[in-house]
């Protein structure tokens, strides 16, 4: 639990770094995204905020490998809480009451997962469910391409739900990869499909955040990184709860997506000032 949340922390963290420097950035000077992004990422913020994500992906997996999925991916989406109380903090966000109550269901709602949850399950896969999730990646890269000519309405939620799909198969991916031999990789569609989930996940959120409602696109994001994961977990992998607490967990995964739901709108760096 302390390697997840430590992603949760990293990821949450890494987004208000990216944010200020995204800002001062803009500031000193003009020019297109390019030049943007080449003025942020000589700001010390901006670095370090690409450190933090790298150790937060180090962490999820660690993480996966050794909590049920439900665990993992409700405490990614806690990020979002770290988000707010970060901007809160560091960029002068001012927090509703609502969002403040939200922040505090998403930690009682990790509290009941963190009292519930059992050790990761010890199914290892089918080779059936390795090529499932490699078509899983394959169908995000599909949904990206028909998502993009929707009306932005439409578009964003459905580029959000495509970037939850794409990180909840590197969520499953982790689980099916059992051996880092050079050979066992090459033979592995599970391999394949943590790379090409994870690529077009980050492609199709952010051309989602760019072109949509930032809320609708992260709402999607959690929707879809959070409960088919879960339920591939459950079903197919063996995760289970301690005895007796199935309804405790289950209480806690829908109260710690519903918190991090109302805090969708700082699921883009750019976050608006209050």
């Amino acid at each position: 639990m302390v390697c997840a949340l430590g992603a949760a922390v990293c990821f949450g963290t890494a987004t208000v770094l990216q944010a200020i420097a995204a800002r001062a950035a803009a500031e000193t000077g003009g020019g297109g995204e390019a030049a943007l992004l080449l003025r942020a990422v000589r700001q010390w913020r901006y670095l370090a905020g690409l450190a933090l994500d790298g150790l937060g992906f180090l962490l999820q997996i660690a993480a996966l490998r050794s909590l049920p999925i439900y665990v993992v991916g409700a405490a990614l989406a806690a990020s979002l809480a770290v988000t707010a109380v970060a901007a809160s903090r560091l960029l002068r966000v001012r927090l509703s009451a609502v969002e403040w109550s939200a922040v505090g269901v998403v930690c009682a709602g990790l509290a009941m997962l963190g009292l519930a949850s059992g050790a990761e399950g010890g199914e290892d896969g089918s080779t059936a469910l390795r090529w499932a999730v490699l078509g899983a990646a394959l169908a995000v890269l599909l949904l990206g391409s028909v998502g993009g000519r929707l009306p932005e309405r439409g578009r964003a939620l459905l580029l959000g739900l495509g970037a939850g799909f794409g990180f909840g198969v590197v969520e499953v991916a982790v689980r099916l990869v059992d051996s880092l031999t050079p050979s066992a990789l090459f033979t592995n569609p599970a391999a394949y499909a943590l790379l090409l989930g994870g690529g077009a996940a980050f492609l199709l959120l952010t051309s989602a955040l760019r072109r949509g409602s930032v809320t609708t696109a992260t709402a999607g994001m959690v929707v879809g990184e959070t409960i088919g994961p879960a339920a591939v977990g459950v079903v197919w992998l063996g995760d289970r709860t301690r005895d007796g607490l199935t309804w405790l967990a289950a209480l806690g995964f829908a109260v710690a997506v519903a918190g991090a739901l109302a805090l969708a709108r700082f699921g883009e760096a750019a976050v608006e000032e209050g």
